[in-house]
């Protein structure tokens, strides 16, 4: 069965293809997908069922691999990772110039190799500079689930370091549970996962937190709601705050943030009746509230 789409031929394989593009729009926009830099691997990868694809000229297979592209940002307006590296596929194809539409094919997959293996990479080196401010015994802090700080936390089990860590919960998702179950067979974490309110109680004990972070721009890092309280708490309690993210999630111009707002029943099942619920999915943290921010590329203080 065959059908005409932007200049392409849609074969039954790439209707099926599609339907995997728009789960993962699908699983972005639920914010299934825990950590931003996830997020902007499962869209590379995404695109590579865009190579099979009959398409006639070069020109509509680049219509639709930025048709694609675009429905894959506007899946989470907040993911910075998102959007600089759809931005550097979508620019890395044209600038190449293809050809033909084989060469743009074969482009596109060697793109999507180069930006996963950065995002991966990148993630990282900036692991291995953040585990170096862990000492053995220290008492650690942690909110959300963001998959560099766990690289973090890894990597200095890995060089022989102990540490007790408190995980927070991370409502309404309960990310902190995660955390909680990724370090609990490890030898030297010793894990308590404690309530988001708990935390200003179990600062007390703390050396250092650690939090990941969506993207900074100019003085404001955004993360995970829950994170803004956690490091004004901890900064008034004289405890370090440690920022842990990619170079990639630095943004200049062009990227506009845009906070998600999920549904009340994340936060109740019940229909409120004579109230709203708030459900925003992140919040702003001024980098004045910050000890470091880490990234591959080095420790900035503050």
């Amino acid at each position: 069965m065959e059908g005409r789409s932007a200049g392409c031929t849609v074969i039954r394989v790439a209707v099926t293809n599609e339907r995997m593009i728009n789960e993962t729009v699908r699983q972005i926009e639920e914010m299934e997908t825990q950590s931003s830099s996830i997020a902007a691997v499962k869209a590379a990868e995404a695109l590579r069922e865009l190579t099979e694809r009959e398409c006639h000229t070069v020109e509509d297979f680049l219509r639709v691999v930025e048709r694609n592209s675009s429905a894959l940002q506007r899946a989470n307006r907040s993911h910075a990772p998102l959007y600089t590296t759809q931005q550097r596929i979508v620019t890395d194809l044209k600038d190449a110039d293809p050809d033909s539409v084989s060469a743009a094919k074969e482009r596109l997959l060697d793109t999507i190799d180069e930006v996963v293996t950065e995002i991966e990479t990148s993630k990282d080196r900036a692991a291995e500079r953040a585990a170096t401010l862990i000492d053995d015994g220290d008492v650690l802090v942690t909110h959300e689930n963001s998959s560099t700080v766990m690289a973090t936390l890894m990597r200095a089990l890995d060089d022989g370091k102990e540490f007790h860590l408190y995980a927070r919960e991370s409502r309404p998702h309960f990310l902190g549970r995660r955390t909680a179950r990724q370090l609990a067979d490890r030898d030297g974490a010793d894990v308590t996962l404690i309530v988001d309110g708990a935390a200003g109680h179990y600062l007390s004990e703390a050396d250092r937190v650690f939090v990941g972070m969506n993207c900074l721009i100019d003085d404001t890092v955004y993360n995970r709601i829950g994170t803004l309280p956690l490091a004004a708490t901890a900064n008034e309690m004289d405890v370090p705050v440690t920022v842990v993210g990619t170079s990639s999630k630095f943004i200049g111009s062009g990227f506009s943030f845009r906070n998600t707002f999920r549904q009340g029943s994340d936060v109740m099942l019940e229909p409120p009746e004579g109230f709203d619920i708030g459900n925003p999915g992140y919040d702003a943290t001024p980098t004045r509230l910050l000890d470091t921010v880490v990234t591959e590329d080095g420790i900035l203080q503050f």
